[in-house]
């Protein structure tokens, strides 16, 4: 019976096959085979979409391997030519983690990458009302690593050498904060502004006036929009020492306040926030926010839970998808023409 499933499998044509793994990235494996067979009058069982995307992404896992040590190993840029910068010629990157189901090992952190260029555009500011010029991240291409950060750092710097990094004026690294997120910013992107997502900034800054006063009270609504006007302005360092002062005084949650200040101290470099935005930078990190929701919303369905491989095959057919680059990633990874 596998042998004659086997010989089936291998009479796909390259076009069906390329169906069945695109829809793969989009959909669950029933789905797909839904949709094949009612838009495409094309009857092929779950479990064999499921066989041709495991072989297909390994191939597209060996090629996303090549290209690492290739930029890892050539300081310069190498791969397809691109379309020119935006005017700016101005570059980012985005970190930041989510989590994943896998098997026998429980929930596991998802680190995403985000390779964006910036682009200032016409945006209606939600406060005033007005229509202010704000920086933004376009053209976004995605990365993913089910592991630690060497390797996903590595993948990260691969797509930006990928992309035209070295051909960029000036660029910047966005995170939440996370120690790992700088080191990574520190090895690959050392010449970068960098920028704690704004909204995290603000959400530790809630934190803090909860500690202070009371969570949904009047005294920590106050001064939670005092201090994040303070924080815009640039200076976070103020508000580190006012919350080390505090916790003197607040016995009960002064180990609590201490580490609220030490993130603002610690990071006080990367929330130039007023400065960033007035000279046209994204200061959100909703790019990589919105590719993480991606990933999450094929892998982390109701039930689902993955092997390993299973999951790193699935990941770069993912990433192509969500970059707009499949086409591309298909043709040098399986060694089909483009249709």
């Amino acid at each position: 019976m596998d042998e004659q499933v086997g010989l089936k499998e291998k009479n796909w044509s390259e076009g069906i096959a390329k169906w069945m793994v695109w829809l793969s990235g989009i959909v669950g494996f029933e789905m797909a085979e839904e949709i094949l067979q009612r838009v495409g009058q094309v009857n092929v069982s779950d479990t064999s979409i499921w066989r041709c995307t495991q072989e297909r992404g390994k191939q597209f896992q060996t090629l996303a391997e090549r290209e690492r040590a290739q930029a890892m190993a050539l300081p310069k840029g190498y791969g397809e030519p691109l379309r020119e910068l935006t005017p700016k010629g101005w570059m980012g990157i985005a970190m930041d983690g989510g989590m994943i189901h896998i098997r026998g090992e429980g929930w596991k952190e998802l680190k995403v990458g985000c390779v964006f260029e910036v682009e200032v555009l016409p945006t209606l500011d939600e406060v005033t009302g007005d229509v202010v010029e704000l920086g933004h991240a376009v053209r976004n291409s995605y990365v993913a690593h089910l592991g630690g950060p060497e390797v996903f750092g590595e993948k990260v710097w691969a797509e930006a050498q990928r992309r035209g990094w070295e051909r960029a004026v000036e660029s910047e690294v966005i995170g939440d904060g996370a120690l790992w997120i700088w080191n990574l910013a520190k090895e690959h992107f050392y010449d970068s502004h960098q920028v704690v997502d704004w909204y995290h900034a603000t959400e530790h800054l809630a934190a803090a006036s909860h500690l202070l006063y009371g969570e949904g009270t009047a005294a920590a609504k106050r001064w939670f929009k005092a201090q994040k006007t303070v924080l815009f302005q640039g200076h976070a360092l103020r508000i580190a020492q006012e919350l080390s002062a505090a916790a003197e005084e607040h016995h009960g949650v002064a180990e609590e306040l201490k580490r609220e200040a030490g993130y603002f101290r610690n990071n006080h470099r990367r929330m130039n926030y007023l400065e960033m935005r007035e000279e046209g930078w994204p200061i959100g990190s909703g790019m990589v926010e919105s590719g993480i929701k991606q990933f999450k919303a094929r892998f982390t369905g109701p039930g689902m839970r993955w092997s390993r491989s299973g999951a790193e095959r699935l990941l770069p057919i993912r990433a192509a998808i969500m970059s707009g680059r499949f086409d591309a990633v298909w043709q040098r990874a399986c060694n089909s023409p483009q249709n």
